[in-house]
């Protein structure tokens, strides 16, 4: 394929986002075979099918959802082309679509994706919650921008991309105001039988506690595991026992959630990578993030530490 048909993409751009031909056909007064025929020759241009039927919608295949993404940018620069000739103001929009392991803290997804929020430009944020080996499959397809996640590409999947390292701290455990009273005292030699509430060992956090328990010979009362960090939190502010979150928002948990430090271990470390197939971080958004890791986020955790 040396040149693309834009009179093709235009139409393979409408129904996707229409979702349906017939749809479609409406938005571009056309007929239903003029569309189909100019889809069959998109398709046989780039060697692929672009569409799959699910019930009596059009789905995207793996590359229709490359292309899209591509024509989505290429027509809405377009549609703002139009309107700049037309003497209306610029409406520049980049967009970040942005994959959150499903084990990173909420809290911690927030504050690294809040300054994209307040860039001079405006950008369109699409965050994409899943397991990690599941969004780095979409990373190496390019339908994501980056992942962030608690811990680096694993070994064992086969995808070429790169860690970027955002900011490490320690572990602090929080528990209801009687619970974290009760065993402050003594910690962490407290934690000896203590109820602790636990991520699951999918969680680097999870196996890094194991670690440091293993070692220090301290055996608490689990009492529950969770793989959403946000409802073991209610289950601590309800107090169902203490449970640990990453330093850097502790101060953030304690008060969205009305509970106490109980004490911090630093000897156990929450790493944070942003994982991207670029060796760089070029993107304003993600320069942001890494940015904001670096002079916010992960330095109030180290002044913490040493207070």
């Amino acid at each position: 394929m040396n040149w693309l048909n834009y009179h093709h993409l235009h139409y393979f751009w409408v129904v996707a986002r229409e979702g349906t031909i017939a749809r479609a056909c409406e938005r571009l007064h056309l007929t239903q075979p003029a569309i189909s025929k100019q889809l069959r020759q998109l398709e046989q241009a780039i060697g692929e099918k672009l569409f799959k039927r699910v019930g009596r919608n059009l789905a995207l295949t793996e590359t229709g959802e490359i292309v899209f993404r591509y024509a989505d940018e290429i027509f809405s620069i377009g549609e703002e082309l139009t309107e700049v000739l037309r003497g209306k103001p610029a409406r520049r929009e980049s967009r970040l679509i942005v994959g959150i392991a499903d084990v990173l803290p909420k809290l911690i997804a927030y504050r690294l994706l809040e300054p994209v929020l307040h860039l001079s430009e405006s950008v369109h944020l699409i965050c994409d919650e899943r397991g990690l080996v599941e969004l780095l499959g979409d990373l190496a397809q390019h339908r994501l921008d980056v992942v962030l996640s608690d811990s680096p590409l694993p070994p064992t999947v086969n995808v070429r991309a790169y860690n970027h390292l955002l900011g490490e701290c320690g572990v602090s455990i929080l528990g209801a105001a009687d619970l974290a009273q009760r065993f402050r005292r003594g910690f962490p030699a407290s934690l000896e039988q203590a109820p602790l509430l636990m991520p699951t060992p999918k969680s680097m956090l999870r196996r890094s506690l194991d670690h440091w328990m293993e070692s220090q010979n301290i055996r608490p009362e689990i009492r529950a595991e969770f793989d959403d960090a946000a409802l073991m939190k209610v289950f601590g502010q309800a107090g169902a026992g203490l449970f640990p979150v990453a330093s850097a928002v502790e101060k953030d948990t304690c008060e969205q959630y009305r509970v106490q430090l109980v004490g911090r271990l630093e000897a156990v470390r929450e790493r944070f990578y942003a994982i991207s197939v670029a060796r760089r971080l070029t993107h304003p958004a993600l320069r942001a993030i890494t940015r904001t890791a670096y002079d916010s986020l992960f330095r109030q955790a180290r002044e913490s530490a040493k207070a």
